[in-house]
């Protein structure tokens, strides 16, 4: 196994615990937020607060939507509610749990497969015509592949929607957050990886999961790169502003076309 598959069965592990108790982003959607999503009327988010423009959209009735790294029983379901046919792609047995939930709770048609964000393989070329890849990519060591497997399976035209952090986030130690007062001192891009054991152990102990901070030219270079022209951003703060989220926006989303 390689050291990405290695990471990622450490990362599916974690996220299983995530939402097995009960983390914000494996809270499934009631039945009211389905019901007003088939009345047409639905946002959801890339990044923690900010909702997506729903221009960024256009009409998802009848597309083919892969949902990436964004299982959890909240996003798929809405689409799924507004007319789209669904695929829920995530690493996490349990964050795919909660889509079938929904789906079956409320008649749905969600298709849900267990991967990795850099592999894409189950799926054919030209298979897709919107992705939504909310905040996740931090999770991966190596966001480039993410990239190129996006343009793979979307058809020419098709709309890439993601979310991540910015890398600036990174460069600040946890515990000098924790106290209020940040201090710079990581470099970018980051890895859990790279702090000593016992400061990564630390920060494990609190949530389960390996974190990476991508450069701004793998996650928006990476993008055009791939094929993509990038048609719209925002930046988002933390609705549970901590130290750093005081002093600026920590997210950023985007909008991009796969070109002809």
């Amino acid at each position: 196994m390689s050291q990405i598959d290695d990471i990622g069965e450490f990362n599916r592990q974690g996220w299983n615990a995530k939402s097995d108790g009960g983390d914000r982003w494996s809270i499934p959607v009631d039945a009211a937020a389905i019901a007003t999503a088939r009345r047409g009327e639905w946002s959801v988010v890339l990044t923690p607060s900010r909702p997506v423009p729903r221009g960024w959209f256009g009409d998802i009735a009848g597309i083919d939507l892969l949902g990436l790294a964004s299982a959890g029983g909240q996003q798929c379901p809405v689409f799924a509610a507004a007319g789209a046919r669904v695929t829920s792609f995530d690493a996490s047995d349990a964050q795919l749990a909660r889509d079938r939930e929904v789906a079956e709770r409320e008649g749905l048609g969600i298709h849900t497969e267990r991967g990795l964000m850099h592999d894409l393989s189950v799926f054919g070329d030209d298979s897709f015509d919107m992705i939504f890849h909310p905040c996740s990519n931090s999770f991966a060591p190596d966001v480039m592949p993410v990239w190129r497997e996006c343009a793979r399976v979307l058809r020419p035209g098709g709309v890439l929607l993601a979310g991540f952090t910015n890398p600036a986030r990174f460069l600040f130690d946890e515990a000098s957050v924790e106290r209020g007062e940040p201090v710079a001192r990581r470099r970018i891009p980051y890895s859990d990886l790279d702090l000593p054991d016992a400061e990564r152990e630390a920060l494990l102990a609190q949530d389960p999961v390996l974190c990476f901070g991508h450069t701004l030219t793998d996650q928006i270079g990476g993008q055009l790169a791939a094929g993509f022209m990038l048609t719209d951003l925002f930046e988002d703060d933390f609705e549970q502003r901590d130290a750093v989220g005081r002093l600026m926006d920590c997210y950023i989303a985007t909008r991009a076309i796969l070109a002809g």
